[in-house]
């Protein structure tokens, strides 16, 4: 009796009649298809997105000449576990293209006027020196791929406007949600945005997507095996309804009262800008400010210049504790009142309520913003459930401004604890 046998699935990569032959499954073909400027392929885990990165990037190679390139993912970790070997078993075995210098992270070809820059988003400045004219990020969506990398990365593709392409799961929301996915299901036509679940690889087995499927929470099995955007547990502020409080810019009246948030610091000096309707309470986020590098009096002059003609109630920033810094500002003509509210999780549960009241709204350009709202959360544990200790919290500097000033607003009104009143004009 006959037995039925599996159909044999053919490998990525086979070398037939000696041609290398690339046998792209679907989600693949759209990506390699594109012709867009942005190109991200968010699949499931094992899609096999990272051993397609190399080939595309080849791909511009060919088309763009010799020059820089980019190669970055999350971490050093990541880029000698998946990217490196999946690029030199290409560039290095199967092409012959050239020699991987591993103290410069820098693959050189044999024409010496080619190089491809290795990079990891925790230390962009690797790649602030390069003038490249393509780039691919592996495991963009990881937390640790932040938006300043991103941020650096483009400047480094502005002169020849470079292509990108985006291969990643997904773990979360942030920049890659607001500025990739959100513009494409907006109409952008620079970006392309390819959504593959892990069983359209062939050889993924349908039972482990099944079993997955029954056991993980569905927001775990949307991001890591269906490449869909999902509200995670331990998002701190999910009661942001970003469809409808994050809004396209406005001329706010300029009567309406305004108020500032600040965190302290010599490296992340933050500050986020709010002006209240006084007819409805609701609360408008319009202007953030997050730079480092610069002395307190330069810091303040330009708070000035960017609040010049605005009617400032109120600046609240850091902690109990910070006497000196706001001694410090006081001097330069800033004055910043300590927060009514010093304990960090009551001023989180105070903003939470203003969320849930949907009486905060943010300018949709406030990127900055956007993103730590969107990827602020807590640390998991084993069972996927939600600790008490806040992921990575020393980034979230332009949160911390929100949560000292935002403190003194009552969450069912959104209303301010002080009569709108002006106080004068900041010159």
């Amino acid at each position: 009796m006959a037995t039925a046998t599996a159909t044999a699935v053919r490998p990525f990569r086979e070398v037939v009649g000696g041609k290398l032959v690339l046998n792209f499954h679907v989600g693949q073909t759209k990506a390699w298809e594109s012709e867009r400027r942005f190109v991200f392929l968010l699949g499931g885990t094992q899609l096999g997105k990272t051993c397609f990165g190399p080939h595309w990037l080849y791909r511009e190679i060919q088309r763009c000449g010799p020059g820089d390139y980019i190669a970055a993912t999350a971490t050093y970790p990541l880029l000698k576990l998946k990217m490196l070997p999946e690029f030199l078993e290409v560039f290095e075995n199967i092409l012959h293209l050239g020699t991987w210098r591993e103290g410069d992270k820098v693959f050189v070809f044999h024409d010496g006027a080619t190089r491809v820059i290795f990079a990891s988003a925790t230390n962009p400045e690797s790649v602030e020196s390069a003038t490249a004219k393509a780039a691919w990020l592996d495991e963009v969506g990881q937390t640790q791929f932040r938006r300043e990398a991103w941020d650096a990365i483009l400047r480094r593709l502005s002169l020849g406007q470079g292509r990108v392409l985006g291969t990643t799961t997904l773990y979360g929301s942030g920049w890659l949600k607001n500025e990739i996915f959100d513009r494409w299901m907006q109409g952008d036509k620079n970006i392309d945005v390819i959504q593959v679940d892990s069983i359209v690889n062939p050889a993924f087995p349908r039972e482990e997507y099944e079993r997955a499927r029954a056991s993980l929470p569905s927001w775990k099995f949307d991001l890591f095996y269906r490449g869909r955007f999902a509200k995670p547990a331990g998002m701190i502020y999910d009661s942001f309804d970003e469809s409808i409080c994050r809004i396209k810019r406005f001329a706010l009246p300029v009567e309406w009262p305004r108020y500032v948030g600040h965190d302290f610091g010599t490296q992340n000096t933050a500050a986020l800008w709010f002006a209240q309707d006084p007819g409805t309470g609701y609360i408008y986020a319009y202007r953030e400010y997050w730079k480092g590098g610069c002395s307190t009096e330069d810091h303040i002059a330009k708070f000035k210049e960017l609040s010049r003609g605005e009617t400032i109630l109120k600046r609240v920033g850091g902690s109990k504790s910070e006497d000196t810094w706001r001694d410090e500002y006081r001097k330069w003509g800033w004055p910043v009142a300590p927060p009514k509210i010093s304990e960090v999780e009551v001023g989180i549960d105070r903003v939470y309520g203003i969320m849930k009241a949907n009486r905060l709204f943010i300018f949709d350009d406030l990127v900055q913003s956007l993103d730590q709202v969107m990827s602020y959360s807590r640390e998991l544990d084993e069972r996927y459930q939600p600790t008490a200790k806040i992921e990575d919290k020393e980034r979230f500097h332009l949160l911390d401004c929100a949560r000292a000033i935002l403190s003194d607003f009552q969450p069912a009104i959104a209303r301010f604890n002080v009569k709108p009143i002006k106080l004068g004009k900041v010159y």
